[in-house]
């Protein structure tokens, strides 16, 4: 006979609670990262810390949970709001790089990581989809 493994709802229950928890504290780091009320970008052990548990235990939790790991979450919400600054075409790349704390060229590698092109490849592009659409 097979043994199963059943894991009570108490536990399912708070891995959902800490998914839900640490995606509440992206958005609100970010908001406060964007309006200069914190000067550095977090890690995930400021996350954890924030949330009184350990950085292993919120990756392994994180990961279970949605198949994902934090970081994929952080990066998807960082690159949300850099490319509405790049589609906004008010301030330089440079800008928004220090805007969301990275370096310029740290920003440009990041960027291109993720999307495939540099941020100013994409504002290009963004721009002339705009234009075209508008004709």
């Amino acid at each position: 006979m097979e043994a199963t493994l059943t894991i009570p709802k108490k536990i399912l229950a708070r891995q959902h609670e800490i998914t839900a928890d640490y995606l509440k504290a992206i958005d609100k780091h970010l908001d406060d990262v964007m309006n200069n009320r914190v000067p550095d970008m977090y890690e995930i052990r400021d996350f954890a810390d924030a949330m009184h548990i350990h950085p292993t235990h919120l990756s392994n939790t994180i990961k279970l949970t949605t198949g994902k790991h934090p970081c994929f979450f952080f990066e998807e919400k960082i690159m949300e709001i850099a490319k509405a600054l790049l589609q906004e075409n008010r301030i330089s790349v440079a800008q928004i790089a220090g805007r969301l704390t990275f370096d310029p060229s740290n920003f440009t590698k990041f960027f291109k990581r993720f999307e495939g092109i540099t941020p100013k490849q994409y504002r290009e592009q963004w721009l002339m989809k705009t234009l075209n659409l508008d004709l």
